[in-house]
Order: C-alpha cells, then structure tokens, then sequence
C-alpha cells in the first residue's frame, strides 16, 4: 500500500485547489436560465437544480461594486441565512464563487410576497387566511428570536412585501442583510432600522439598546394592514409618523411607559392633545369585524412601552388562534404568482442586503410601498 505525502509548503496549495474543485461542483450543480432583476450591488437569476429541474433563485452580489469587497451586509445576510433553518425562513440552499470572484447565493424561489395578495382587489381573503399568514409570520420571527437573531434593517423588515410566499403557500421571512444578533446586551444598537411606517416608538426616540419587541411591534402592523387593506399608520416624516402613533395608540409618557423621557430624541409628537394609551375599546372601534380576542392580540403587539409587548411566542398562544375559524392550510391560501410574481423577486432580491427598492437609495419611507378549537400550534424549526 503506498501512502502519498503532501510537501508542508505545498499544503497552502494543495487546499486552495480542494476549495477550488468543491467551488466547482456547487457551482456546476446549477444552471442560472435568465436574468429577472439588476441593481447595482446584486443581479438575481432564475435558475434550476441540473439533476432535478425545480427552480432556484441565484443571486449574484458583485464583489466589485464594493470598494473593501464583500459589504458587512452580504457576509451578514450569508451567515444568518446558513444557522436559521425553518420552514418560515427562505431556505439558503447553496454558495459559490463564480469565476470573477462574484459571491452567489441559491435560494429557494418563491414567487409572492403578502403585499402582491393586500393589493390585488381581485383577492378576496378571510379571518382564516389571516390567521394562517400571521402564524406562519410568527413561527418564523419566534425561530430568529430563539436564536437571538432581530430581524430589523432598513427597508428589508417585517412587512408586507418581506413576507414572501411559496408556490405551495407558504410564507417566509426573508432578506437577513441588516439583520443582527442580540445575544450581547451591552453593545450599542443603531436606531435608524426599520421602514418608518413599520417603526416602533423606541426607535422613533433614538433608543441605542432595544430587543426582539422592535420585531413584534413590526408584526403587530403587519396583522392592522392584513385587516384593513391599507397601511394602518403612513406617516411622511419621524414627525409625522410619532404623531400618528399618538393619535392611535396614545401618546407615549412616564405613566405608560416609565422611562421614555430619558430616551435620546423623546419629543411629546401632540403638546396641545396628549392621549392615554388606547384601550380594547379604541381599537374596536378602528378594527370594526375583528373579535375581543384579536383585539387583545393586536394591543400585546403594539404597546408603547416595548417591555411590555407579547413575544412571538406569546403571540402565538393567542387565544384568537384557538377561535373558530381555524387558520387555513397553506396550500388553501390565495396567492398571487405567475409573471407578476416573478418579476417582484427579482426587484426584491437585486438590492444590497438591507437595501430599499430602489438598489441605491438611503431613504427609509415606508412606501413604494366565537365557537372555539383546541389546537396545538407547530412552532416548527429544526
């Protein structure tokens, strides 16, 4: 039996060249078919797995449109995506290099988002599918949560058109660019995350130390929006979008929220009509069809003082989930896909990891915008 020895100042080489051929064979194990959307920072591909034929989306981040490389963003959104495995997280199938030394993520396609379903007049969707599309949302942000993942950035958050859905419906967190861990509760945080008319008041007063509430409240307008078609609170400034905090949910204070003055930007949004915290009958009367229940659940998400909202967890042991009409199955839910689909992951996916719809822009606007069931909800995860 002869043994081959490699030289000690050959090893070097001898490696490159191994992660040069498994480079290789990744990247050969897919076939990217047409271009379906270019930004300046990244170019998305539909593409398909070579032994199977199911589709793939591949998204190419140019490595020479950053100056240093490979931006914090893209090494950021890379990592989150390898540790989060669930099935209400876009799956990161694969990475490769290609020859230009372009960083290549494969991941799953899916061709809807929950904003394309709100929007389309043609849909018609019930407490049922509410319920499916909020515990689903849920599930995945609890699964971040439990591994001390926020999912705040810039534009890419929670949000309608973040929430993307499968062919087979169901729904998925996605883009983790400006996504960052929490698992050290001393480091300075940055405030400026986070689409304004999904923004939580913390953020709003220029908190540099805040927690998984941000996501919640985030989540909190998501369900608003899914019951009233519209965004619930579209502000056009900081300003204005405080001010319409306010207006729904009560002026933030001391005495609802201990602490609030000593944040770095508090500013009273209405001096001349400061209004209590709004209670179960204020929302009713906003939220005309929805039960006590959901109500209930709507106020856990979208307190002022962010120590005491529901976690997602909490949310998810809602009594409303347990209500008739349970939440619809996901391949029973109405989608919207075809062309239309296709070309919005595309738009969605060219941009910089935790950057807005327009690839380049820095402008954080919100908008371009009864009978009971004993059920035990799946949290899923692996």
């Amino acid at each position: 039996m002869s043994t081959t020895y490699v030289d000690e100042d050959d090893a070097p080489q001898a490696s490159e060249q191994l992660a040069e051929d498994m480079n290789e064979e990744t990247r050969m194990k897919y076939s990217k078919d047409r271009k379906v959307g270019e930004g300046t920072y990244a170019i998305v591909y539909l593409g398909h797995i070579r032994s199977t034929g199911l589709p793939v989306a591949i998204k190419k981040i140019k490595i020479s449109a950053e100056k240093l490389g490979l931006s914090m963003d893209a090494i950021r959104e890379t990592k989150f995506l390898q540790e989060l495995r669930h099935e209400n997280v876009i799956r990161l199938i694969d990475v490769f290099s290609s020859k230009s030394q372009n960083l290549n993520l494969v991941l799953e396609f899916l061709p809807c988002d929950l904003e394309m379903v709100i929007k389309d007049t043609k849909i018609n969707f019930n407490t049922a599918n509410i319920k499916s599309w909020m515990a689903m949302s849920l599930r995945g942000l609890w699964w971040c949560h439990k591994n001390f993942v926020l999912h705040r950035g810039r534009t890419q958050d929670i949000k309608p058109n973040n929430l993307l859905i499968s062919a087979s419906g169901q729904l998925k967190l996605a883009d983790f660019g400006l996504a960052r861990s929490f698992s050290e509760p001393y480091r300075v945080m940055t405030s400026n995350v986070i689409t304004r008319w999904y923004r939580p008041p913390e953020l709003l007063f220029g908190a540099k130390f805040y927690s998984s509430a941000v996501d919640i409240f985030s989540i909190g307008l998501v369900l608003a929006e899914l019951l009233i078609r519209t965004p619930y609170l579209p502000g056009d400034t900081d300003v204005h979008q405080l001010k319409l905090i306010a207006e729904a949910l009560g002026t933030p204070t001391e005495q609802n929220w201990p602490g609030v003055t000593s944040l770095p930007e508090y500013v009273i949004p209405n001096k001349d009509n400061v209004q209590p915290e709004t209670t179960k009958f204020g929302f009713s009367r906003t939220f005309l069809t929805s039960t006590p229940a959901e109500i209930e659940l709507l106020m856990g998400m979208l307190r002022l003082d962010p120590r005491r909202r529901l976690s997602a967890r909490g949310a998810l042991e809602s009594e409303w989930f347990k209500e008739y009409p349970p939440p619809t199955k996901p391949e029973d839910l109405p989608k919207k896909g075809g062309g239309k689909g296709l070309v919005k992951m595309g738009a969605d996916l060219k941009r910089r990891a935790g950057g807005d719809e327009n690839s380049d822009s820095t402008d954080f606007e919100g908008g371009q915008r009864g009978k009971k069931i004993a059920r035990k909800l799946d949290f899923g995860g692996n």
